[in-house]
């Protein structure tokens, strides 16, 4: 019989409405502002397909009982706002829940957010010996892992430097590196690996397959990227509205998630969730994909042209910002638009509303459905707004060269179509010569 090491019994998570706690002073006072006026609280994340029990209450999780084997690799998945960050900080001991038990055998390593457990004043060097310590780790037993916990973090150039200087992928490769490879039974990642970049985020999914398989401890994987999640794990969770929905092998999780995952056509953004870690000096407030049959109208024609188009609000001076379009199928990004990292091209603004667009020629994608994405972002230093899966679009099937081929995605033709031209110039006659 399996090793159990976290044994869930009914647990739940209960908040009450209308709490401001946004973790800054600065930050308090701008929601406190926007309900004495009667608007939307900027930094609200919370949204309207939550479980709620009344209009001052909310249950973030309601009744979930489960159990968890040494050596497992669970992948959380659901929609944003299912609940999948308020269970990890409780299995944490971040928070506590409000009904139920949690019983965990073994210590515990968490990334839930960039920077988490780091104290900014302190070199990484440093960090690295506070975490270690809150782990319960001997300054002699860190001595032996520290030079293997630089390299894999691949910022020794910069390991004496302050972290509160760190861009957020330094933080997030150091992080990652310390939870690794210090002491814990139990590693518990929360969406974190999304701001490094494709080529870390690989190798961490390698060593945490490598702890699981090599070293027997037990991985809690959050992500929206199916891919990685189905790369390394091996169980799956799928969350919906609070509750857990399916305990199952990872690939029927993410089948049973897909198929139920319907996407929003309006252009509405009031209710949407926004991604972790936004600061919201500027906030999307609407948005319209144009194409020539109108303005949403969930049909984009693969080679015709669309305008993407944000109506953007600054509750600040001097906000500089590009825009940002993510274009995904399955949850996998597809097509990057961006205004910051690809042309470099940003925008400065100052206290009002503003209109932003982004114009293609042609999409270039083969027939499906995909889901679009959109936000703002400081190229490497901050992301100002992002709104993921914000919109839903169908392309229809297209047959350009009327050769009888309709083209879709599909697992041998790829999913993308460019602008291509084609010739065949003749070299030479063939040789006579035997």
């Amino acid at each position: 019989m399996s090793d159990i090491v976290i044994k869930a019994e009914h647990l739940s998570k209960l908040y009450r409405l209308g709490t401001i706690n946004n973790g800054t002073l600065w930050k308090d006072l701008q929601t406190w502002t926007a309900i004495k006026l009667g608007k939307e609280d900027p930094h609200s994340k919370i949204g309207e397909d939550r479980f709620s029990g009344d209009s001052d209450h909310f249950w973030a999780l309601k009744d979930i009982s489960f159990d968890i084997n040494q050596g497992d690799r669970i992948g959380i998945i659901g929609k944003n706002g299912a609940g999948k960050s308020t269970l990890l900080k409780i299995l944490s001991r971040v928070t506590s829940p409000t009904e139920g038990n949690i019983k965990i055998k073994g210590k515990i390593s968490s990334l839930l957010e960039v920077g988490t457990g780091f104290n900014a004043e302190l070199t990484g060097r440093e960090n690295i010996y506070l975490n270690g310590a809150i782990l319960g780790m001997k300054k002699r037993q860190i001595d032996r892992k520290l030079d293997e916990i630089i390299n894999f973090s691949e910022i020794e150039h910069h390991i004496d430097t302050p972290v509160k200087r760190y861009s957020s992928g330094m933080y997030v490769r150091l992080a990652f590196a310390v939870a690794a490879h210090l002491d814990s039974d139990i590693l518990i990642a929360d969406e974190v690996l999304a701001v490094g970049d494709v080529a870390f985020q690989k190798k961490a999914i390698g060593k945490m397959n490598d702890l699981s398989t090599g070293q027997g401890r037990t991985v809690l994987f959050v992500s929206h990227n199916m891919g990685a999640v189905k790369q390394l794990c091996n169980i799956g969770f799928l969350m919906e509205k609070g509750r857990i929905k399916s305990i199952q092998p990872i690939k029927g999780c993410i089948d049973d998630y897909f198929s139920s995952n319907v996407l929003p056509t309006t252009n509405s953004i009031k209710n949407f969730i926004r991604s972790k870690n936004c600061s919201l000096r500027a906030k999307i407030i609407q948005f319209e994909v144009i194409t020539k049959e109108g303005i949403n109208t969930g049909i984009i024609r693969s080679t015709e042209k669309v305008t993407i188009k944000l109506i953007v609000e600054s509750y600040n001076d001097s906000v500089i910002t590009g825009m940002q379009c993510y274009i995904s199928h399955n949850e996998q990004n597809m097509i990057m638009l961006d205004s910051g990292h690809i042309k470099n091209k940003t925008f400065t603004l100052e206290r009002g509303i503003y209109e932003m667009s982004c114009e293609i020629a042609s999409i270039g994608l083969y027939a499906g459905n995909y889901s679009l994405s959109v936000g703002l972002n400081i190229p490497g230093k901050e992301v100002v707004d992002n709104i993921p899966d914000a919109y839903r679009f169908e392309i229809p099937l297209y047959d350009p060269a009327n050769a009888g081929f309709n083209l879709h995605i599909d697992s041998s033709w790829g999913i993308y179509n460019p602008e291509q031209d084609y010739s065949c110039v003749k070299k030479s006659d063939l040789s006579t010569e035997v």
